[in-house]
């Protein structure tokens, strides 16, 4: 598989938890994905149409800045983008993420936490921003995921 990055946007520590698990399954880096300016609560707050989550999950070519970058991202040949469920899609900060590096050849594996929604359209969504890589098809966990439940979702991925 090559050298492999969890690399992971948490908006409340849950897919933090999630992908610091999934890190330790692949023996992989781990990188977060801050935003230059953090989301406060009222920030995530997804009933409310004028909180800083709505306005930008309601426009898709809407890119939050993100706080530093992965100098050594050139190393990895396969990365996991992990992110919660926002509006059944990724959140436009993971867009960002992946417009900010040379992606070609590499391969994509988007891994989501929610409560209840599915991956949504989110490969659909996320696949211009990672021209010329291969983007697999990702997969929903819960919160409480376990580490044997990760290993056998990548097992089953068949990476070469």
């Amino acid at each position: 598989m090559g050298k492999k990055l969890v690399a992971y946007f948490s908006a409340s520590g849950v897919t933090a938890k999630v992908a610091k698990t999934l890190s330790k399954v692949l023996d992989a880096d781990l990188y977060e994905i801050k935003p230059e300016v953090p989301y406060t609560k009222a920030d995530l707050n997804w009933m409310d149409k004028q909180s800083r989550s709505s306005i930008e999950m309601n426009d898709p070519l809407f890119r939050p800045a993100i706080a530093g970058n992965n100098d050594k991202m050139d190393d990895y040949d396969t990365i996991f983008v992990g992110f919660p469920i926002w509006w059944y899609i990724a959140p436009t900060i993971i867009n960002s993420f992946l417009e900010s590096y040379d992606l070609t050849d590499k391969t994509i594996i988007p891994f989501a936490t929610s409560g209840g929604s599915g991956m949504g359209e989110t490969n659909k969504k996320l696949i211009a921003s990672c021209p010329n890589s291969k983007l697999l098809e990702g997969k929903v966990f819960k919160p409480y995921v376990s580490e044997a439940e990760l290993t056998a979702w990548v097992e089953g991925l068949k990476i070469e």
